[in-house]
């Protein structure tokens, strides 16, 4: 008798909260393998701290104060005074914080991986020796493939890798560098050769990802770097113009980002590709600040000299001095090249809903609902 009734109990709770069970076994079974892992490729754009782990300058790090200063309040190696546009992305798409790849400690990777390296390049030659470049970086990425297998199994990892999204901010340094450094790519390559190799760099990479089961790509093209204030300085005095030259290849170079992945949509079966517009986002901030609660769209908040354009925040570096602004958010640059986080917050937000993308591509947003 008592068999019977225990068994019509556990009968009883079966029928009647099934809904509860499943919701249960999904909880669990998305904490540990979600269905749409993230892996972040590019620059300090991305970068959550890989470059705290390699023997490089503190012009390539930021592990020190008043970094983070907002958010996190301590150092993290973020390029801004809290979170960076790749921590809301994850944040939008109900992700865990993803982790910079070189950190030390046993990771698991079924979120995803940051491999984002202030100051890397598309070009193996950009800033070489002090940064992850971006073949390195792939390179990386290659480590976590064959990781998820031996977990998965190679079926199910590439199953995972079908359905995750890949993110992209590249380009950058392979231009400032440029005028940063005392490079004479320039002397030997024109302005069009010399966007086709960064083109070219970054296509590889992709199809690379590709053939490992990558197929939703996100990319930010370039901002107006020639509006930062470190660029905006090397104009002459009297001159508070965004820097010209810079600009053009960034130009020539946003241009042809999107004929590429365009082109790669119609080559490659499957391949989805977002592309957010991150050159008109910045540019409207810094044109129009107060339309977006800023009073100060030239001047960084962290730095030193004219529009506090020399890299300096921190006294950590070459030059010592700097200067910290009363009011963070009154800024839409953290330190001479770098956004604050209520920036990043902001343009995050476009990405996420619909605004300033380029014809033709998808959303980030769509990229984690879509298929694979």
């Amino acid at each position: 008798m008592l068999l019977e009734s225990l068994i019509s109990l556990i009968y009883f709770l079966l029928i009647s909260f099934p809904s509860n069970i499943n919701c249960l076994i999904s909880s669990n079974h998305h904490k540990h393998h979600p269905p749409t892992s993230l892996f972040i490729f590019g620059d300090s754009i991305l970068d959550v701290g890989n470059n705290n782990y390699i023997n490089t300058s503190t012009l390539d790090q930021a592990n020190f104060w008043p970094y983070g200063v907002t958010f996190f309040h301590h150092p993290t190696g973020r390029f801004s005074d809290g979170r960076v546009i790749s921590d809301f992305i994850a944040e939008r798409a109900n992700l865990p914080s993803i982790p910079p790849y070189l950190q030390p400690g046993k990771w698991r990777f079924y979120d995803g991986v940051n491999f984002a390296s202030a100051g890397g390049g598309a070009l193996v030659g950009t800033f070489k020796g002090y940064v992850i470049d971006l073949h390195m970086q792939v390179k990386h990425y290659k480590t976590v493939e064959k990781w998820l297998k031996n977990k998965l199994g190679n079926v199910k990892a590439k199953t995972k890798l079908e359905r995750s999204v890949y993110l992209f901010s590249i380009g950058t340094n392979d231009y400032m560098s440029l005028f940063l450094t005392n490079s004479s790519t320039h002397l030997t390559h024109n302005k069009s050769q010399y966007v086709s190799m960064v083109i070219n760099n970054i296509t590889s990479v992709v199809n690379e990802i590709y053939k490992t089961g990558g197929r939703k790509f996100g990319f930010l093209n370039l901002p107006p770097v020639g509006c930062f204030p470190a660029l905006r300085m090397l104009n002459p005095q009297g001159n508070d113009e965004c820097q010209t030259e810079v600009s053009s290849y960034i130009k020539l170079h946003n241009k042809a980002i999107s004929i590429a992945l365009k082109d790669l949509a119609k080559d490659l079966p499957g391949f989805k590709f977002a592309l957010f517009d991150y050159y008109t986002s910045t540019l409207q901030r810094v044109n129009h600040p107060s339309k977006f609660g800023y009073k100060e769209g030239k001047t960084a908040c962290c730095g030193t000299g004219r529009f506090r354009g020399v890299s300096s925040c921190g006294g950590r570096r070459p030059v010592k001095e700097y200067e910290l602004c009363k009011n963070i958010n009154d800024h839409i640059f953290w330190d001479s090249l770098h956004y604050t986080e209520k920036a990043s917050k902001q343009i995050t937000d476009e990405m996420w809903s619909n605004i300033n993308y380029i014809h033709g591509s998808y959303t980030i947003k769509d990229l984690f609902h879509l298929p694979s």
